[in-house]
């Protein structure tokens, strides 16, 4: 419930406070004094746009503040799931500067403005005329039925299970999506992946297969230059080991003359092994290079192999190719992975769809049960609201497949006189009976499960006398069970509530305020008599209203 409002800075008010009780609270006030003023303010805090014309003070700040019990609203996950302290008191606080900017927080938390409205939607029901058009809205229509028949519990269940069962169809549709284009795919791939499987890739393989390739097409030249080099070396007249031996043997007979001459001696002494042993290394790597022409063309056929698949797949390496291949290896058990994916997925479904039918028939079962409860209890209110001839209807229609409400559609329907046909209401109900209608219906709604605080926005409008008296019996009811304002223009409502506040306006020198004060006792009897009269209030205006005072 709301306890107490706070606005400074906004319109034509400048400061006020107001405390409310937890019952049924009234507004009055002359048109325009600021009663939709004091609405506008109390929108905004609950997450409407903010405007920075509304600054009464365009170079101050702008703060409205509203306290709300909300021990019983079961909000707690709200808050823990956005981070935010929960407090069984919790204030909402709204702030616009002077340049528009526009800050939101609950229990001083900053929070965005979707967060402030969703919460605001859950702890007062702004009960305007245009209201009367969620009487058309799915949603409201559901909301009617899920509380009398007790099935909200149920139908919050049916939702979720709903919501698994739509997104595992959206997962089945994108699975066999890419097992379609995997199908398309497959042939490419696996002749891909044979093509480079068949190529028998090894890192470094075309480095090695090219030296090959070289040595094998040059190989009499090569055969030639390694046998003259080492017969340069220790064969024919003329050698270089031959010359190594004697300058071996000349250095040798120096080293007893000193360490330099010896370490020269020792340098000849390895120059003559090194040059032997490069000799026999030459005649060896000689020996080993033989033409082979078969050889040569497998190298060959190898090497064209390699390259083309490097300039097909536009890589420069074998590394680049062996990655490709396990890619493309991948992809391919992708495809079996998929497969198995689909069939667990097709389980799961059936799981699911099978529960969610198990509940939306329950629930089609339970919300027919209850509709000629419904329709009798809107009935005899709309009776007792000099409707007597009014007769309300729900007609149920069955969906073949599962939708966002079950297997059932709703429509309500209504007739205002004897002898018409039901029709949807839109096409046949009035201004002044669509009000008494959602009111009917409110009031009944407020027996059956914790309705937020609930504002009755001029709900009177177009009616008077004994059905305003009504009206206002059946907002007293209402205020037994939860929290309820009403702003009212009629004497026989305003008399009703057990708390009273009076907007009016006045002018201070160069300025238009407007103020909210809570009314005693005396101060009722003069505010409802000027109700019921025109000007200064007559003594038959006083008596009517100490008669209409002492009813409630």
């Amino acid at each position: 419930m709301l306890k107490r409002l706070h606005i400074s800075n906004y319109a034509l008010i400048e400061e006020v406070e107001v405390n409310f009780p937890n019952n049924l609270a009234i507004v009055t006030g002359e048109t325009g004094a600021g009663k939709s003023i004091f609405l506008d303010a109390l929108s905004l805090v609950l997450g409407t746009r903010a405007d920075v014309t509304a600054l009464q003070d365009k170079t101050k700040k702008c703060i409205v503040e509203a306290e709300f019990i909300i021990g019983n609203y079961g909000l707690k996950n709200l808050f823990t799931e956005n981070e935010i302290d929960y407090e069984d008191h919790t204030i909402l606080r709204r702030e616009i500067n002077p340049e528009g900017k526009s800050r939101a927080f609950i229990n001083d938390t900053p929070v965005g403005l979707t967060l402030l409205k969703q919460l605001g939607e859950k702890l007062v029901d702004v009960h305007s005329q245009h209201q009367t058009l969620l009487l058309n809205e799915t949603n409201f229509q559901f909301d009617v039925i899920d509380s009398f028949a007790e099935t909200q519990t149920l139908f919050s269940q049916y939702k979720k299970q709903f919501v698994t069962l739509g997104k595992k169809k959206k997962d089945l549709a994108e699975l066999e999506a890419q097992e379609l284009q995997a199908k398309k795919d497959l042939d490419y791939y696996q002749y891909l992946f044979n093509e480079l499987e068949e190529a028998n890739l090894k890192n470094g393989e075309l480095k090695q297969l090219e030296e090959e390739s070289a040595t094998l097409e040059n190989a009499e030249a090569i055969k030639s230059a390694l046998l003259r080099s080492a017969n340069l070396i220790h064969d024919g007249e003329v050698n270089m080991l031959s010359y190594l031996t004697q300058i071996k043997q000349q250095l040798a007979q120096l080293s007893k003359f000193g360490d330099s001459y010896k370490a020269l001696s020792e340098r000849a002494n390895s120059l003559y092994i090194e040059a032997k042993d490069l000799a026999n290394e030459l005649e060896d790597s000689e020996s080993k290079v033989v033409f082979e022409p078969k050889r040569l063309e497998e190298i060959n056929t190898q090497l064209d192999r390699l390259n083309r698949l490097l300039k097909k797949h536009n890589v420069n390496n074998e590394e680049d190719l062996v990655k490709i291949k396990t890619d493309i290896e991948d992809k391919l058990q992708q495809f079996g992975s998929l497969e198995t994916e689909i069939e667990k997925t097709k389980k799961e479904i059936a799981v699911l769809n099978k529960e969610v039918i198990k509940i939306a028939t329950e629930l089609s079962t339970k919300r027919r049960a209850c509709v000629s409860g419904i329709e009798k209890d809107v009935k005899q209110m709309l009776n007792e609201l000099s409707m007597p001839n009014a007769n309300f209807k729900i007609e149920i229609s069955e969906l073949p497949e599962p939708a966002v409400n079950g297997f059932d559609t709703l429509r309500f329907l209504f007739a205002a006189n004897k002898g018409t046909d039901f029709k949807e209401l839109h096409k046949v109900a009035s201004g002044g009976e669509l009000s008494r209608l959602m009111l009917s219906l409110k009031a009944l709604l407020a027996n059956k499960k914790a309705l937020p605080t609930i504002i009755f926005d001029e709900i009177d409008t177009g009616v008077s006398g004994d059905v305003a008296d009504k009206i206002g019996q059946i907002l007293v009811r209402m205020g037994n069970k939860m929290q309820v304002i009403s702003i009212t223009h009629l004497p026989q409502i305003a008399s009703k509530g057990s708390f009273h506040l009076f907007v009016y306006k006045q002018d201070e020198k160069n300025k238009t305020k407007s103020y909210i004060k809570s009314l005693n006792k005396d101060e009722r009897i003069v505010e409802i008599a000027k109700m019921l009269s025109t000007g200064k209030p007559t003594e038959s205006a006083i008596k009517n209203a100490l008669d209409l005072l002492s009813q409630n």
